[in-house]
């Protein structure tokens, strides 16, 4: 039996948005989770659209079309584990739906995993270069910079802008 699965293409750099064209046309079923940046020029700030995991689409296929999405323009090949194809479970999918479609605030994906309490430094934005502790308030992740007899200074960062110092 030849079902339909949820696998992970990897596409190359910068062309997610393409790749889920070409798909469509073809009428393969895809998700390309989609985030909203705010983009500042000198003159202007706009918001655009840029894809949640860069270099990856999902793609909903049964195993006899892997040759018909490999041979599509703009397709690298199959996120794999132990040289076969990944299936991804159709409830994951389901939920980061649901996330990328309902959120209130910008979301972000971030590679790293980062803990309360870890280190951490800023890597890009206005605070470059400041150090301080990961903390959570409120359900929003937020650095704090101790002040000594004063007490910590807090300042919400996007995730995707910190490093974890070891």
């Amino acid at each position: 039996m030849n079902t339909l699965q949820w696998y992970a293409v990897y596409t190359s750099s910068r062309s997610e948005k393409k790749v889920k064209e070409r798909l469509d046309a073809q009428k393969i079923e895809n998700y390309l989770p989609l985030r909203l940046e705010t983009r500042i020029w000198s003159d202007r700030r706009k918001k655009v659209a840029l894809p949640l995991i860069p270099g990856y689409i999902f793609v909903c296929v049964a195993t006899d079309d892997f040759l018909k999405v490999l041979n599509t323009a703009g397709v690298v090949t199959f996120l794999k584990e132990k040289s076969i194809p990944a299936a991804i479970p159709e409830n994951q999918i389901r939920r980061l739906r649901m996330m990328v479609e309902h959120a209130v605030d910008e979301i972000e994906f971030v590679h790293h995993s980062l803990q309360v309490g870890d280190k951490i430094s800023v890597e890009q934005g206005e605070l470059k270069g400041l150090i301080g502790n990961l903390v959570e308030m409120r359900g929003k992740y937020k650095i704090a910079i101790r002040l000594q007899h004063f007490g910590c200074a807090l300042t919400t960062v996007p995730l995707g802008w910190i490093k974890k110092i070891e």
